[in-house]
């Protein structure tokens, strides 16, 4: 018994993790890869919206990259709807398929 307690003995022999230590580690390595929203400048804010412009006028389908702390999503519809009072886009991909996309939110566009 008393070699337990020599050393690290201590806590090598009290190894219990409780679930809420569990997630809250795993919570804090996700927070990690967080990653910061790109600056764009000026021009590449004008590429955009007159992309998105475009395809509001000829309704041809465009794909938009719309940033996430973690993974980047893409998505490819048509734009039905510019909201320019709340900086937003109506981005359709289907008859009953659509989303509402901030426009701070986009980092790219693709014809």
């Amino acid at each position: 018994m008393g070699k337990k307690l020599e050393g690290n003995g201590l806590w090598e022999s009290s190894r219990i993790i409780l679930p809420e230590h569990k997630e809250g580690y795993l919570r804090l390595m996700k927070d990690r890869q967080r990653r910061g929203k790109p600056e764009l400048d000026d021009q590449e804010v004008q590429l955009i919206e007159q992309a998105l412009i475009d395809s509001y006028n000829s309704r041809q389908p465009v794909s938009v990259t719309v940033f996430s702390p973690f993974d980047d999503e893409v998505m490819t519809g048509v734009i039905t709807v510019i909201n320019t009072a709340r900086r937003e886009v109506k981005l359709s991909r289907g008859e009953d398929d659509f989303s509402w996309i901030k426009l701070e939110d986009i980092v790219s566009t693709n014809f």
